[in-house]
């Protein structure tokens, strides 16, 4: 392509609305253009970035025996409302963007397939004899993100592949669940990206195991938790580990102490003289389910550590039964004015036991009479420890579980893992951070979505059985900014040669030159005839204009048909490591060649 024909527009400056350096780096090189909020146009250059993510996606989906398909956008609510998630998707989330046609039914634009290609298997698997099986499709999803930003990391469109798996049994869709870590792994290795697989939490797609395969920069949303040896790895949201060691308390006989202006654990642990590993805290939220009944939870945990409120969302979903609820809408810690609405008198913020008298709550029909009451795992353990009175200004000190207070019932993992924690697999290993932007995540959803859904099979012995699923994304567009969140300088955009959209690119400095133009022009000929995309620069710009522009838009290798050519030479510039070498005109295309073939190989 001759770059004077093509439509190529830079800018000097950091546009106002790009806040990362790869939302900056793609609107200044004309990669994408911002059409309104959270949505954005795909320029050439940018299109052909992501014809080849979706080309690589593709080879490896084809190669697990996947096969590809196209669904349809817009989605009924009857589908949605038959697994349960159309409140939470456009009320507890609000995500998705739903309407009514002029039928006065309600659709939703997909954010996600699983309820579609439930249907589909409904309607068409009948036999154990057509399992396994598995569908993909690469196309456009909507999200009514709250707060769009970061260009094509958190649209409102963007591009992503999902594939859906069929499988009889649980063993079947381990089978097909880590034939897809695999071919995930390929993905990303192949497209020239430095990434980590972590285990994860699995959200309002549901379902048992999961994993988000991320792309690691400093710029990344997410936070990563792992060890050195390569064992473990993990969203901070799903990360375990072992908390500090206990010191020994200092206490050794039940008593209620005066502890004026304590209501934190640091100023707490100041007054009585011990550490927060001897001090139980407990920390009341808020839940709200799908059926409109208001939960009060009391969660006690060691004082050194953080409440993880995935986890205990995780955990409060799975109670949603007893309040005749499918869903958990939100979550949060109550503030003066949400107490009003349920307390029956002044709450001791700062100072609260673990046995809050269930008074506290007024009757009420959309309140549940009773504290739901969790203890994690950390607290549990602790003996003598110190905890609030249930009175402002006191707190006992040795206390005990069994003795003091009753044993705990509902014992559960809360905790934030946090860095420097030790492993669980090994007490040796540090958790070491990093950050991470998430491209892909693979679901083990079971039959959650067959069993709503009715779509089952009949096995070898007759019985009709719920299809056991799984699901697997990778955010298209998402993958290849974050190419460039993770490979730029202050020049430009580095681009991986795998998924650069185009390989070389040839800047002639004087276009008034016959014998520079005469080169590149047989060298782009000889170059495209090969295989090798390649730009020419054919602009009558200055060279410096050209130069700048070639390192903005990150090409991996860029030809300078300048003053070298009086001794049969051009120059070639790496974009990656900006090596500068002077190669004979005959030599250029098998160096270059052998240069892509060996960065596609490794």
């Amino acid at each position: 392509m001759r770059l004077s024909q093509m439509l190529f527009v830079t800018l000097r400056e950091d546009p106002a609305e790009a806040e990362i350096p790869s939302h900056k780096l793609l609107l200044r090189a004309g990669y994408i253009r911002r059409i309104g909020s959270g949505i954005y146009a795909y320029l050439p250059l940018m299109w052909r970035v992501l014809k080849k993510v979706s080309q690589i996606v593709r080879e490896e989906m084809d190669a697990t025996g996947a096969q590809e398909c196209l669904l349809p956008q817009l989605q009924p609510a009857e589908l949605w409302r038959e697994s349960g998630r159309w409140d939470t998707y456009t009320q507890a989330e609000g995500i998705m963007f739903a309407f009514q046609d002029r039928q006065e039914r309600e659709l939703g634009l997909g954010p996600t397939h699983e309820e579609v290609i439930t249907a589909i298997a409904k309607d068409t698997i009948r036999s154990y004899r057509q399992l396994p099986v598995c569908l993909y499709q690469i196309q456009s999803k909507f999200r009514d993100e709250i707060r769009p930003r970061f260009g094509l990391m958190r649209g409102r469109e963007f591009i992503m592949k999902d594939a859906y798996s069929f499988d009889r049994d649980e063993e079947g869709l381990k089978k097909t669940y880590e034939d897809m870590y695999q071919a995930y792994s390929n993905i990303l290795r192949r497209s020239g990206l430095a990434f980590r697989a972590v285990e994860a939490d699995s959200g309002a797609i549901g379902g048992s195991g999961s994993h988000e395969f991320m792309i690691l920069a400093e710029a990344g949303e997410d936070e990563v938790l792992y060890t050195d040896d390569q064992k473990y790895a993990a969203n901070v949201e799903k990360a375990v580990s072992l908390p500090a060691d206990v010191e020994q308390s200092r206490f050794t006989t039940y008593e209620k102490r005066e502890t004026p202006d304590s209501e934190t654990i640091e100023k707490l642990c100041r007054i009585l003289r011990c550490s927060p590993t001897n001090v139980v805290k407990n920390v009341l939220y808020q839940a709200v389910y799908d059926t409109n009944i208001t939960v009060l939870v009391l969660v006690s945990l060691r004082g050194d550590q953080e409440v993880n409120e995935v986890k205990l969302q995780n955990e409060l979903a799975k109670l949603a039964s007893q309040y005749n609820a499918k869903t958990l809408i939100s979550l949060e810690i109550p503030a003066a004015a949400l107490q009003q609405l349920w307390a029956s008198k002044p709450l001791p913020l700062g100072y609260i036991a673990p046995d809050l008298a269930d008074d506290y709550i007024s009757p009420s029909k959309n309140v549940a009479p009773r504290f739901v009451r969790l203890v994690d795992k950390t607290a549990v353990e602790l003996k003598n420890f110190v905890t609030g009175a249930g009175e402002v200004g006191y707190h006992f000190v040795g206390a005990n579980w069994g003795e003091d207070f009753s044993q705990p019932q509902n014992v559960v993992d809360v905790r934030k893992a946090t860095k420097g924690d030790r492993s669980l697999h090994d007490a040796n290993q540090k958790l070491t951070t990093a950050r991470g932007i998430e491209v892909g995540h693979i679901f083990q959803l079971g039959t959650k979505y067959s069993q709503a859904m009715n779509a089952t099979y009949t096995s070898e012995q007759g019985e009709e059985l719920p299809i056991y699923m799984g699901c697997y994304g990778v955010g298209v567009s998402r993958l290849a900014q974050a190419a460039v969140e993770q490979s730029y300088d202050k020049n430009g955009i580095i681009w991986p040669v795998a998924i650069a959209p185009y390989q070389v690119i040839i800047s002639v400095p004087n276009v008034g030159d016959r014998e520079q133009i005469a080169a590149a022009q047989e060298l782009y000929n000889q170059l495209n005839q090969m295989g090798i995309e390649t730009l020419l620069d054919d602009r009558d710009e200055r060279a410096g204009v050209k130069f700048k522009d070639a390192d903005l838009i990150g090409i991996p290798y860029r030809i300078v048909t300048g003053r070298s050519l009086k001794n049969g030479k051009v120059e070639i510039v790496e974009r990656a490591t900006g090596k500068a070498h002077e190669i004979s005109l005959q030599d250029v295309p098998s160096t270059l060649k052998t240069w892509i073939d060996n960065a596609l190989i490794a």
